[in-house]
């Protein structure tokens, strides 16, 4: 059996797997260099070579960077704004949040920037009185179309750079993808107010998000605290609410409004028993009775770890939602800042740029070194790494090239646009049933291998295997961003494909018809 027909049943296997979504992508993503390796297609540095890309560090970079926007309220003060410039308004609702997600996810990807700003739509659906459904999937849309705004929108803009940088053509510029992104918005802005009322259902999600917006006055009138001194959450101090649950070992201990905790690190507030206040003079706690703690976010934050005690709101999550622009969130956005600029002048390659400001947010304590493994989408990272095994392979045993001959064969003499139009259909295709990035590495040698068959420049192919790829709207299982929203909306599988069908199309005529224009064949 031929290495390119070994190849493509490893692809077709994949694919399959992917599709099938009983294992864990990770898993799936590290068992194709193993396949490769184990059957002779590759050797084994070019089966991992694809983790020692530097693709890899920048992608893992911008997941730190993007956990420092949100540890530091950086996105949390962006959610305000826009709260108060929506209001009620479906029209300005609608404006107002599409713009700000595909604004964000231009610097810190879909994934992140749905997952940041989920919470923030909830809270201005509740607000205005609205169902979350209504805004949730135009969220994740709007996501897509912004992801084409920057080279830094997503990890499969920066794996098609490389391609063409590979294809000598030169690596796309950091705003070339704007090019398709910008009428995209604008056009998901215009499908969304005109017929999101008719293709968007209106679903009750089985879990609500909590508003922690007023955390302050909820706690200070819950626990009855005197109005001269009620806590103001800032950005050094906050409250942590508790329970005792049954088997404690804090049954039977003294509490007060004033008592320091054992460590000297917080203050008790308030207990409350059986539903009622209790005064300043020592009570013997029992279960079901709530404390309110105070003190410092850190300490709030590694007391919540307790076993002894059932918290009731996560003190980061209290923090992210109350504390705009907290510890840290003017060095973030320089370090930011300074990143953009480094991709914008091509100063340095775009891991450098990327694993300069992710030491930079370490180096600077906005971020400790266990959040950032917890904010690196590790998912993510080891399903490009692995994937590049697939790419190389199909280049290297010929299948790529087979696929394109198949391909040039069924569009005959139709030219390139027709060579296009069957890119988008492959594209999209695959792009719901399996993640856009494991499509991209899938048709990304096809298409150059057919653009070098047919005499064609690479760029205008690649550029559309960008902008197909981001139309991955028909199912919720296409991207993270797509299934985050899923679950707080309560959406149903068949709910994303009227709307996104819709979308698509506008997809499909901006990678065929309009990037040509801009790069021609």
């Amino acid at each position: 059996m031929s290495p390119a027909v070994i190849t493509l049943i490893i692809l077709a296997v994949t694919v399959a797997i992917f599709i099938w979504d009983r294992l864990p992508v990770m898993a799936v993503a590290l068992a194709v260099p193993i396949a490769l390796w184990a059957t002779g297609v590759l050797d084994i540095t070019e089966a991992f070579g694809g983790f020692g890309d530097p693709t890899i560090i920048f992608i893992a970079s911008l997941f730190v960077v993007s956990e420092a926007l949100d540890a530091a309220g950086v996105t949390t003060w962006v959610g305000g704004a826009a709260l108060r410039l929506a209001g009620e308004s479906r029209t300005r609702l609608v404006v107002v949040i599409l713009a700000l997600v595909a604004v964000v996810t231009a610097v810190i990807t879909p994934n992140g920037s749905v997952a940041a700003l989920t919470p923030v739509v909830v809270v201005m659906a509740i607000r205005a009185r609205r169902s979350p459904s209504e805004l949730l999937l135009p969220l994740a849309f709007g996501a897509h179309a912004g992801s084409l705004l920057m080279l830094t929108g997503s990890p499969v803009n920066l794996v098609l750079s490389d391609y063409a940088e590979a294809a000598g053509v030169g690596p796309f510029g950091l705003f070339a993808f704007a090019v398709a992104g910008v009428p995209l918005v604008l056009a998901t802005i215009v499908t969304v107010l005109l017929l999101g009322p008719r293709l968007i259902p209106r679903r009750t999600p089985s879990r609500s998000l909590r508003d922690l917006g007023a955390q302050t006055s909820v706690l200070t009138e819950h626990y009855e605290l005197e109005a001269e001194a009620p806590v103001q959450l800032n950005r050094e101090i906050g409250l942590l609410e508790a329970v005792i649950p049954p088997r404690s070992e804090f049954i039977g201990d003294l509490a007060y409004a004033g008592l320091v905790t054992e460590s000297g690190r917080l203050v008790v507030r308030a207990v409350r028993h059986k539903g009622e206040g209790v005064a300043t003079e020592p009570h013997p706690l029992h279960v079901g009775d709530a404390i309110l703690f105070e003190g410092a976010w850190q300490h709030l934050t590694e007391a919540a770890q307790d076993p002894n005690i059932l918290v009731v709101d996560d003190p980061e999550d209290v923090r992210r939602q109350t504390v705009p622009l907290g510890v840290g969130a003017r060095r973030t956005l320089v370090i930011l800042a300074a990143m953009i600029l480094l991709l914008a002048t091509n100063v340095v390659p775009a891991a450098i740029a990327g694993l300069l400001a992710a030491l930079a947010v370490v180096l600077t304590r906005v971020l400790t070194v266990p959040q950032v493994y917890k904010g690196i989408g590790w998912t993510t990272v080891i399903l490009v790494g692995g994937l590049m095994s697939l790419s190389v392979a199909m280049v290297k045993s010929g299948a790529a090239g087979q696929l394109a001959d198949a391909l040039v064969t069924l569009v005959g003499d139709a030219g390139p646009y027709a060579l296009m139009l069957g890119l988008f259909v492959v594209t999209a295709s695959l792009g719901q049933l399996i993640s856009n990035m494991a499509t991209a590495f899938i048709v990304a040698p096809v298409g150059l291998a057919a653009a070098a068959e047919m005499g064609v420049s690479p760029a205008p192919v690649l550029m559309g295997i960008a902008v197909f790829a981001a139309g991955a709207l028909l199912t919720p299982v296409a991207t993270p961003a797509n299934l985050v929203v899923m679950e707080a909306a309560g959406y149903r599988f068949g709910d994303y494909w009227k709307l996104g069908g819709v979308l698509l199309a506008l997809y499909g005529l901006a990678g065929i018809l309009l990037v040509p224009l801009v790069w021609p064949f």
